[in-house]
Formats: structure tokens, sequence, C-alpha cells
């Protein structure tokens, strides 16, 4: 295998162009055409919005995420044009990039060139994006609590302006009880738990998830009044972990009942759910 020349830019969001403070949010890299290897574009996004709400409070968490997946288009749109059609496949990272977003002043700006010589093009790519991206993402992030997984959800309500009161209700079956924190009522009872999996190993995370279907089934037997569960789950910030949180995901959906689960990351899913749900409390089908 040949060494390959590439180049690389780093997408930053720069919260107050005043004091120059900047998060890294995304990566490109580019390889041109080398000793018959077809050009190449490489990019990756970080969308989690929940490091960067630690340092900027203020965010707009949906400007933010708009602009994130208008990144993540742009992106297959160009490499698409460059590795099938081998347009602009002698440009830089930079020059590349600054198609995807041209600079505008905005808050999401490129930052200055870097280039190298790498035998293994998705090595080093892996390499410099967790250098970049992940490597300081799991060192500042504290392992996640419940509440810190339903925040986004709180905050993503406000920003809709969802109008819902959401309050613990207590479901009370032949066998046992269980607690929802967030619930209202039309019909049947909504009830919503933020359950965070950001856990230090894979049967502690099982186990979690094992417990909150043991409560259903214990809970749905006999309930006075008719409910129906949603969960928001917290990813683990150890990517070894993934297998064991998806595992814990179809423990969760195999409960009594059925409950609605939401990875974190589709939380635009259940909060556009909500939405609807409340949309049609107020304004029911006549």
């Amino acid at each position: 295998m040949s060494r390959r020349p590439y180049s690389y830019t780093v997408l930053r969001y720069v919260h107050d162009i005043v004091t120059g403070e900047f998060v890294n949010v995304g990566l490109v890299l580019t390889a041109p055409a080398h000793n018959g290897d077809a050009p190449e574009v490489l990019f990756t996004f970080d969308e989690k919005v929940q490091r960067l709400r630690v340092m900027f409070p203020n965010l707009d968490r949906v400007a933010f995420l708009e602009a994130i997946k208008a990144m993540r288009r742009s992106g297959r749109a160009l490499a698409k044009q460059v590795e099938k059609d081998h347009m602009f496949s002698n440009e830089d990272a930079r020059s590349l990039a600054l198609r995807m977003l041209p600079r505008d002043g905005s808050s999401l700006q490129w930052s200055e060139i870097g280039t190298g010589i790498a035998r293994d093009l998705e090595k080093e790519f892996k390499r410099i994006s967790h250098r970049m991206l992940a490597h300081y993402q799991h060192k500042a992030e504290a392992k996640r609590g419940d509440e810190d997984v339903w925040r986004p959800v709180k905050q993503a309500l406000e920003d809709r302006d969802v109008k819902i009161e959401l309050e613990p209700r207590v479901i009370d079956g032949k066998v046992d009880s269980v607690e929802f924190r967030y619930a209202w009522k039309n019909g049947q009872i909504h009830a919503y738990e933020p359950v965070s999996f950001d856990l230090a190993n894979a049967s502690r995370i099982r186990d979690k998830a094992r417990r909150w279907r043991g409560n259903l089934d214990a809970a749905r037997g006999g309930a006075a009044e008719k409910f129906r569960a949603h969960f928001i789950a917290g990813r683990p910030s150890n990517p070894a972990l993934m297998e064991d949180f998806h595992a814990a995901l179809d423990i969760l959906r195999d409960a009594s009942g059925k409950p609605e689960v939401f990875d974190e990351n589709d939380l635009d899913q259940l909060v556009s759910k909500i939405e609807k749900d409340v949309k049609k409390h107020v304004h029911p089908a006549h």
C-alpha cells in the first residue's frame, strides 16, 4: 500500500466572535488521486449539544442542529463530485470545506489546514478525528445521570413553545406500582422517563434496562388507568459499550405494553411526538 498525501481542516463552533472561544465539531480530510488511487473525501460532524451547552448555556440548539444537518448534506454531495466525477479533486481540504460552508462570519468556522502522509487513509482519519473531537469530549464529560438526559428534551420543548405541564405520576398495578418522573393525561396517561446508560460496564447497562422492564411488567397487570410509557435513553460515553446499549434498548422495547424507546440522538422524534399529541389534545379532531 503506497503512502498518500492528505490534508484536513477542523470545523469549529465559535460561540462568541469577540472572545473567540470555540469547540471542535467536525473534520474534513481529503486526499488527491495518487498512484492509481481515486481521490477521497472523508468527513464527520458531531451534533451532540450536551458538551456545547456546558460551555455555552444559551446555545441555540435548533439552529445548531439544522446547521450540522446542512453540513452533512453538503459533505455527501461534494464527496460524490470528487470521488465519482473527480471535480475539485486537486483542491486541498480547506478549499473543499469552503465549498461546503463559505467563510461568512457565522458561528461555524474552518481551521487552518493540516497536512500529512498515510498508508491507510481511513485509519489516519479515525486517529485525527479522535484527537480533534472524541478524545477531549470523553475527558470533559462526566458520567451523565438521568436528569442530564432529560434536560435537552425540556429545552427542545421550550424552544418549540410546546405548552405542556409534566409532573410525576405513579401507576398502580395489581402486583406493584411504577413511578414516572414526567407525565400528563389525555384519555390515557402519557409517561416519559429519561434513562442514562452512561454506566461503567456492560452488566450495569443491561441490568438497568431489566429493572425498568420488571417495573413495567409488574405494574401493567391490573393497572386502573391506561398508560403508554416512553423512554429517552442516554448513550454510554465509552464507545466499547454501544453494543450493550442497543441490547438494553431491545430489552426495554420488549417490556409489557411495548413502550416507545428513543435513543437520545433521536430526541427530535420524541419531542415531535409530544408536540403532536399536545396539539391533538388542544385541538381534537371533530
